[in-house]
This record gives C-alpha cells, structure tokens and sequence, in this order.
C-alpha cells in the first residue's frame, strides 16, 4: 500500500508536469503593474546618450522620455521614477538646479505628466546628488561633511517645486535623519496633501550602484557610508522603518534589491504600507554582461530575478526591464 504522506505516495512531481500544470499552482505572478521604469533624463542633448554600463538604457532627451513613458503606460507599467542630469555648468555646492523650477527634473515633469496625464504615475527622486558639483546627497559643512539638517531644508524646497511640476510621487533616496516628516510638512504646506512619499527607507551602500553614477553623470568625491547604510547589517533596517512611518511615509523601499532579500522579507513582513524594492543598476549590469556573452539565458534570468524580488515581498520593483517585461507578460 502507498504510503501517502511521503514517498512513493507522495511525489510533489506531479505539480510540474507541464507549463500549465505550472502556471496554475505558481504562487508568485509577476503583473505588469508590479513595476516601475526609472528613466534618466539629460539637459542639453538633442538624441538619447547610451549609457555604456548599462546596455539599452539611454540618458533621454525631453522627446525621448516622453515617448518612454507613453511606451511605459501603453504596457501597463504602474508608474516612472525620473532622474534629472543637468549640464555640468549647473551644479554648484547647492544644488540648486535640483530646486529651480526651470530646472531639467522639473521641466521633465511637467512633459511627461503632460503626455500621460493620469494614465502612469509621474515619480520624482528626491536627492541632491546629481545637482550637485562634489556629488552628495546634501550640503556640506565646513569640514566637508554632509550636514543632515541643512539638507533637509533644501529637501522641502525641492519637494515642493517637484510637486508644483506635477509629481505624482516623490522619492527621497538621500538617507537624511528626518526627511520624511519635514517633506510631509512642506508638501501639505502648499495644499499637496495629496502627493505620496515613496520612503527609500533601506538604502545600503552599494557597490551595486557603479552605473547608475555614470547614468547621472555623479561628480562623486569620497563615498556615501556616512548616511547610507552598512551592508552587514539588517535591524538598522527596522529602525529606519518604523521611523520612516513614524514621519508619514505612504510606501517603503529597500535598494539594492537581489543581495538584499533577506531585508526585503523582513520589512514586508513587518508593515501594512505597500513594500517596494529597486533592482539597481549593477544588478542589471551583470545580467546583461553574462547574457552578452553567452553565459546565461538573458529572458529566464531576468523574470527569475524579478520573481524572486517579488516572492521575497516587494508589491513593487523598480527596474530598468520594467516595459521590456511589462510586454512580455501582456
């Protein structure tokens, strides 16, 4: 007799025998709305400039983004995160392209929300660090070091020009003590109760973020390990959640998203506010440079990867896949 709570009564074989059979008892499904495209977009150019870490992304140009982004909607995408890249001549100790409402990031906006409307969910980063020219997330004292408060100052300001520009959303990626509380108080000072704070509240210091430095154009002096978090750890992480939420955060992030899944698990596990994760640019990368060299099926690898993602507890991946996929899944 067949004993059928183990073996040979029990063969969980039989729930794999075919792509359908597969399909129907899948417990995770990736969705076109799970996903969110971050786009670059560069002043002064009059065609896209490939970006040479990443292979087919570009840094746009106003015409080029919103053609991207109609792309984007048209697949079903949930939403775009734009980052602005503005002429080397524009950066200064401030920052202060990142808050001039003429600015690249902002004239950005205000394109695409025109383009889309309501139909795709118009992002904006939050950070100083592509306006300015020694490449931090904020102003610096006297002694060179990122000074949280003054930066906070120059967060409200630039939440507000981002919101007048249309953001649906803003995204403070800066790691600033506070940012949350002071960017909801300046959005509900001008009335913009009603737009969302995507919370980059787990944001480690990566070795992962190589190409995005080259996609912004990073005049980075020195390193990012003073605000962004350690690698080795994981209840910071919580701290920062419970923190981030204290302070008004409407969603939450953990970046990068493949090395960390084990922070992933846990901040979705702990939160009723919806969980996104970024896949930053070297998880890209590497994916691309493997695939280009015939080292490993490019399709099945990058819906693995995004799968694992969301089983992990992401309701939200950015990626730079993000239409690619989108189609694909439609």
């Amino acid at each position: 007799m067949a004993k059928y709570g183990s073996f040979p009564g029990a063969r969980p074989r039989r729930l794999r025998t075919s792509p359908v059979m597969r399909r129907m008892v899948a417990e995770t499904r990736l969705h076109p709305a799970d996903f969110i495209l971050p786009a670059f977009v560069r002043e002064g150019v009059g065609e896209p400039v490939p970006i040479g870490a990443m292979p087919g992304v570009v840094q746009h140009t106003r015409d080029s983004l919103k053609k991207a982004a109609v792309e984007a909607a048209e697949a079903g995408v949930s939403g775009i995160m734009l980052f602005g890249v503005p002429e080397d001549a524009k950066k200064d100790a401030l920052g202060t392209a990142g808050t001039d409402p003429d600015g690249i990031l902002q004239v950005a906006l205000r394109d695409v929300r025109a383009e889309v409307g309501d139909d795709l969910l118009v992002m904006a980063d939050l950070c100083l660090d592509e306006f300015t020219d020694h490449g931090h997330c904020g102003v610096l004292d006297d002694q060179g070091r990122v000074d949280n408060d003054a930066t906070l100052e120059r967060y409200a300001e630039m939440a507000q020009v981002q919101a007048d520009a249309g953001a649906h959303v803003v995204g403070p990626s800066g790691m600033m003590d506070g940012q949350i509380g002071v960017i909801r108080d300046a959005l509900d000072q001008i009335g913009r109760e009603d737009v969302a704070i995507l919370a980059y509240t787990a944001k480690y210091s990566s070795a992962f973020f190589g190409p995005f430095r080259e996609a912004v154009g990073s005049s980075l002096r020195g390193d990012r390990q003073t605000y962004q978090q350690d690698p080795a750890n994981w209840r910071e992480s919580l701290r920062e959640l419970a923190l981030d939420l204290e302070e008004g955060a409407d969603m939450v992030m953990v970046k990068p998203a493949g090395p960390y899944l084990d922070v992933l698990a846990r901040v979705a596990d702990a939160v009723d506010v919806p969980v996104a994760a970024y896949q930053v640019s070297g998880e890209y990368a590497m994916i691309e440079a493997a695939a280009e060299k015939g080292w490993i099926d490019r399709d099945r690898a990058i819906l693995e990867a995004l799968t694992g993602i969301k089983r992990a507890g992401a309701r939200t991946i950015l990626t730079y896949w993000a239409t690619e996929v989108a189609r694909t899944l439609d």
